[in-house]
């Protein structure tokens, strides 16, 4: 059995974090907030500015965005506009349709599209899952699908299985399946597009003097990482390559970044207690 073919459909306004009733100048204003905190020459993942990029570029116009909010398939050979539902208004008030037998007859049956969930963790997102699933339809037909869940995949990314939903009308075009993929939060890592974020532990004394450490990445590397003398609290250290795939490009990965977080040791002996005195006293 193949893979079913997906597309990845996108929420513009989640991307820019604005809601469906925001007004241009709102959406102008958080465009450049992001732009500004992805922007790649300031160190943001360029795919995520990418999709920032993307959404202002339809929501930033006018006709563009109602297009987006409000889409509609186009007719041949009719260049009018009529409101939406206005057939089937007209229909049950007077019994027929204003434009005759192009239009007298109401819609007929359409198969409704299914939203359905699942949940993987970010070791599977990260290498990409391959799954089955058993799904009863309305029709009350058994259907299993097997499922490719792309590498890279983000937390609320929705897969579109075309012509894989309800089928209960027959002679008529099968609905979609619209697969929402949800991460479980991890342990250790903190995602931020394609970057990984980890908190990193070092003693005051280390931080003074310098060390190095052992960082597991995602995909259970080691990296041996430098803290330099002097080191601050909250110091980020960035590994190029070791975060998450780019799901456009499997090529591309993402930053694994370590924020130094310094803690004070409490187990100290009197002697090391009254050399620290010596030294900094």
């Amino acid at each position: 059995m193949s893979a079913i073919p997906f597309f990845i459909m996108t929420d513009y306004y989640q991307t820019l974090g604005v809601s469906k009733n925001a007004s241009q100048d709102e959406i102008k204003k958080a465009y450049r907030k992001l732009a500004s905190q992805n922007h790649p020459d300031k160190g943001g993942d360029t795919s995520k500015f990418q999709e920032i990029q993307n959404a202002y570029d339809t929501l930033g116009d006018t006709n563009k965005r109602a297009e987006y909010d409000n889409p509609r398939p186009q007719m041949n050979g009719f260049q009018g506009g009529m409101p939406p539902g206005f057939e089937d208004l007209f229909a049950q008030a007077f019994g027929g349709s204003p434009f005759g037998g192009m239009f007298g007859q109401r819609r007929g049956p359409r198969n409704q599209n299914l939203n359905i969930q699942t949940s993987i963790t970010l070791e599977e997102a990260f290498e990409g899952k391959s799954m089955i699933a058993n799904l009863t339809l309305p029709s009350g037909r058994e259907q299993v699908l097997e499922i490719k869940i792309p590498a890279g995949i983000q937390d609320g990314n929705t897969l579109r299985l075309s012509g894989m939903g309800d089928d209960s009308f027959q002679n008529v075009p099968r609905g979609d399946i619209h697969l929402t993929v949800n991460i479980h939060q991890h342990p250790r890592f903190e995602r931020r597009g394609d970057d990984l974020v980890q908190k990193i532990q070092v003693s005051c004394i280390d931080a003074m003097l310098g060390t190095t450490v052992s960082v597991e990445t995602i995909d259970k590397k080691t990296l041996d990482v430098t803290i330099k003398p002097g080191t601050q609290p909250n110091t980020m250290l960035a590994a190029q390559g070791y975060g998450m795939p780019n799901i456009n490009d499997n090529r591309f990965r993402g930053r694994l970044i370590m924020e130094i977080e310094i803690f004070v040791p409490s187990n100290l002996t009197e002697n090391q207690k009254q050399i620290l005195k010596n030294t900094f006293k």
